[in-house]
């Protein structure tokens, strides 16, 4: 039966030729030759062959623009007449033999990206603080959600692409009739961006309030150099620089993510540089803020700069190429780095050592040997060497009475550490003539102080039965007084060239982590002292004050609200508030010596070195009150005291650390600000599902939820 849809002609030409006409596609012919063709004749495809291939001699072509579209074309050739379709809309009507079609879809696809770029670029630049007017916002809107950014195309391709920032800048140009100077992007790590001001601004400020703390780096290099030399290595400077930086306090929170991944990154390809341990250091000295001991990866990352160092041959740097296996020639200035740079990574091993209460994982040798008034490489400068020199004694104090290979515990007997300390009670002297004979910095100072409370606190070590028990005491709270008061008082004595370490709180500003650890164990120390026996010996008021000062101080040197430092600060308080001291205030009477010495000042954590007594209060706190009824307070015991309010330099309270990251928010009403006058209850209290071989982790990974809208004071004074 046949159709009734087609003409007579076709259906004859079917069954004469064999088979019914097949439709052209587009896979058989050109869209040039169909373009070619159509325009030659508008009496369709019912053509004969015939006068298809006498219409061949005469082929038009149609303009560029009808081409790419795909449409009839009425051009002209010769005398050359624009199509009419050009004329309507405007456009240049033109032939080129060598115009290739480009296709919609990669077109819209490159514009999209382009647009995302636009996007972005523009959200950077709000985010900088630049103000981009409702008029001028709303167009960039409408033109960046269209696919088609303008009705015209432009077939011509341009070999490089307007960057987004330079785009932007067109557009807000345009929009405004005026310039616009959109700040550069100099950097990028993942999604985090800085500008060429603002790295300008964080060298200068890493380089003037960070660098004198470990001053090993070289100031006179550019950043390009720094990030061509290791890209973590710059983006470790940047992130340090980050932390105080008041144009915008947000930025150490933006870049915490793309950081540590890239940390991560470069310690699992196993670095070979030592621009690689330069920036390990950095990172060691000053860590990422975090809020729990077991998400602080610095103890780890000791190891890894420790190894990387000795394995690319930085203990060795007079035969380098033992560890290399291409030649390597050093300079003078050369091999005074990696000298500069190894003396730094035991220093830091050290620090971390004691700070964390753990064995160092120093390598004192012959490189490091003290060689007074040596003028070679090998030397490091006064500050350094003077650093390197209180952190060996650290060391040896660590080794000879916080390990002992024949004690389960591995602390020195009681007699053997009492000779101990007299032994290095004579050598501190002797470094701190050493030490202060010659101009150093404050930062010095503090360090060498710091060495002698390392000391000093193994008297919490001795039982009342100990020779000499009273007199270490005393020389514990001495060590820990002189350290509190130099870091919030300095001295004034130091050279002119080192003033400005003492003025706006410069140590606490910008302290390294050892310092603010040293800053915490001389607080728990206090309220150890304090809370004991011995507070009858001392001047309890000045005591106290001095801990309120301490907690001020705590507060002050951590980063973010709510950071590890924060947060032990707040336990400082709740261990003082539930001690009751305000009848401790007795005058000591030198005939009750025998009555009244006890052994409550002695640890039950003793494997942590000189931090053992801070973990150990916290086991007592937890003692204490989970006697009390399963950790349920009475109110009584932490009423506010309006003595500790919040010290007017701390930092903005959200710059914001994430819930993984062990940050602690308020869980409701019972756990917050109760009842009036500033009264507050703590309830609810369940220890039994912590780590108990962690005393700061089961205390600090959820068990209180402090609430960060106010300080917490201290009552009694």
């Amino acid at each position: 039966m046949e159709s009734p849809e087609l003409p007579i002609n076709v259906r004859s030409h079917g069954a004469n030729g064999g088979g019914p006409k097949r439709k052209r596609s587009t896979m058989d012919s050109s869209p040039v030759s169909l373009i070619d063709h159509d325009h030659d004749h508008d009496d369709g495809d019912d053509a004969s062959p015939g006068a298809k291939s006498r219409r061949l001699p005469g082929v038009k072509r149609a303009c560029n623009e009808c081409r790419q579209q795909k449409l009839r074309c009425d051009v002209v050739q010769d005398p050359f007449q624009s199509c009419s379709r050009c004329n309507r809309l405007k456009l240049e009507c033109k032939i080129e033999s060598n115009f290739k079609r480009v296709g919609k879809r990669s077109k819209h696809a490159e514009m999209e990206k382009e647009i995302e770029k636009l996007r972005r670029a523009v959200q950077s630049a709000k985010s900088q603080g630049f103000v981009v007017e409702e008029e001028v916002d709303d167009g960039l809107h409408s033109q960046l959600q269209s696919p088609i950014v303008n009705s015209q195309y432009s077939h011509t391709r341009n070999p490089s692409l307007m960057g987004s920032d330079e785009a932007v800048s067109s557009l807000l140009h345009l929009k405004r009739g005026g310039s616009y100077n959109l700040p550069r992007i100099v950097r990028e790590l993942e999604d985090f961006r800085i500008t060429e001001d603002e790295e300008a601004q964080l060298f200068t400020e890493f380089f003037n309030c960070y660098h004198p703390f470990i001053p090993f780096l070289n100031a006179a290099q550019s950043p390009d150099q720094y990030y061509q030399q290791y890209p973590l290595l710059y983006w470790a400077i940047i992130a340090v620089a980050c932390r105080r930086f008041a144009q915008d306090p947000t930025l150490l929170t933006k870049l915490s993510g793309p950081l540590t991944r890239l940390l991560w990154t470069t310690v699992g390809e196993v670095p070979q540089s030592y621009f690689a341990v330069k920036a390990l250091c950095l990172l060691c000295i000053w860590p990422l803020p975090t809020s729990t001991t077991t998400t602080d990866p610095t103890h780890i990352l000791c190891g890894v700069m420790m190894k990387t160092a000795t394995g690319i041959g930085l203990h060795r740097p007079n035969n380098i190429n033992d560890f290399s296996r291409v030649q390597v020639e050093l300079n003078k200035e050369g091999l005074h780095d990696r000298v500069k740079t190894w003396a730094v990574c035991n220093i830091v091993a050290q620090t971390i050592g004691t700070g964390y209460g753990q064995p160092a994982s120093t390598l004192y040798d012959w490189t490091l040997a003290i060689r007074p008034g040596d003028s070679s490489p090998l030397s490091l400068g006064t500050e350094l060497e003077a650093r390197l020199q209180i952190e060996r004694f650290c060391d040896k104090v660590s080794k000879e009475m916080y390990s002992n290979a024949s004690d389960p515990r591995g602390v020195a007997g009681d007699e053997h550490r009492a000779m101990l300390m007299r032994v290095y009670r004579r050598e501190y002297g002797e470094l701190q003539a050493a030490v202060l004979s010659q101009d150093v910095s404050p930062v010095v100072q503090l360090h060498l102080k710091a060495a002698n409370l390392h000391l000093r606190l193994a008297g919490f070590f001795d039982s009342s039965s100990t020779p000499g028990y009273l007199d270490d005491l005393m020389g514990l709270w001495r060590a820990t007084t002189s350290y509190l008061d130099y870091i919030l008082d300095g001295d004034s004595s130091c050279p002119e060239m080192f003033q400005y370490q003492l003025r706006d709180q410069f140590l606490l500003k910008y302290a390294t982590n050892y310092i603010q650890q040293m800053l915490v164990a001389a607080g728990f120390a206090l309220l150890k002292l304090l809370r004991s026996f011995f507070s009858k010996t001392i001047d309890f008021e000045r005591g106290r004050d001095l801990f309120h000062r301490t907690i001020r101080a705590i507060r002050t040197s951590s980063v973010v609200n709510n950071d590890l430092n924060w947060r032990l600060a707040e336990l400082m308080v709740q261990i003082w508030n539930g001690a009751r001291l305000e009848g401790t205030n007795q005058p000591y009477r030198g005939d009750d010596i025998g009555s009244d010495l006890d052994d409550s000042l002695q640890l039950k954590v003793r494997c942590r070195h000189s931090m053992s007594h801070v973990f150990d209060l916290i086991w007592h706190w937890r003692e204490e009150y989970q006697a009390r009824g399963r950790g349920t307070l009475d109110a009584s015991s932490t009423h506010l005291d309006s003595t500790l309010v919040a010290p007017s330099q701390s930092l903005p309270a959200n710059l914001g650390l994430p819930a993984s990251n062990g940050a602690l928010t308020p869980s409701g009403p019972g756990s917050a600000i109760g009842g009036t006058g500033g009264q507050t209850s703590l309830l609810g209290l369940n220890y039994d599902t912590y780590d108990v071989w962690d005393p700061q982790h089961w205390m600090l990974d959820g068990l209180l939820d402090f609430n960060y809208t106010f300080h917490q004071p201290i009552e009694g004074s």
